[in-house]
């Protein structure tokens, strides 16, 4: 049956209909958010650490 394979919902072939792109594509740019925001959580931890490591660094300063 030739007819059935050009059909979208046949699992005979990829599925490259225009809602199967669109669902690729929307499912990568969650995970492309989702990167961004781990980096910035971990960008965010990693400036206040050095901020409370210099802080210390300040405080406990041997003074002359």
């Amino acid at each position: 049956m030739p007819d059935e394979e050009d059909r979208p919902d046949s699992p005979a072939g990829p599925d490259n209909s225009q809602e199967a792109l669109d669902r690729r594509r929307l499912a990568e740019e969650t995970r492309n958010e989702r990167k961004v925001w781990y980096f910035l959580g971990y960008f965010l931890f990693g400036i206040h650490l050095v901020a409370f490591v210099m802080i210390y660094a300040v405080m406990h300063a041997p003074n002359k």
